[in-house]
């Protein structure tokens, strides 16, 4: 049986590293998903934003976003949020968590009061 639990985040990104590491101490069994090898599609990334709204799921303090220009940055509520995410899923806040339809963004203690196991 395939893991109920998908993570997305980036190979390098030290709170995913930190994220992982209390996922395999726990014991709790997931599906790793690299945004840079495996972008989300169109589907994907509008459940992400339906789910947790551009607010939360743009990272506008990452070094993709700073080194945009900033006529490329998009306002969060502009038509050309999406295509960017797109062009740039590294935008995207980490990690992400997607279980049972509920997507969940950081990681925080709230966050693992959620994951852990009942």
């Amino acid at each position: 049986m395939p893991p109920v639990l998908n993570v997305h985040g980036i190979k390098s990104c030290d709170v995913c590293r930190k994220a992982r590491k209390w996922l395999d101490q726990a014991g709790i069994d997931y599906a790793w998903n690299d945004l840079r090898a495996a972008a989300p599609d169109r589907t994907t990334l509008q459940r992400w934003l339906d789910a947790v709204g551009a607010e939360r799921l743009v990272n506008r303090r990452s070094a993709t976003w700073r080194g945009l220009d900033v006529q490329r940055r998009p306002a969060l509520d502009s038509p050309e949020l999406f295509d960017t995410l797109l062009e740039h899923p590294t935008l995207i806040k980490r990690p992400l968590f997607e279980r049972a339809g509920e997507v969940r963004v950081g990681f925080d203690d709230d966050l693992r009061n959620w994951l852990e196991p009942a």
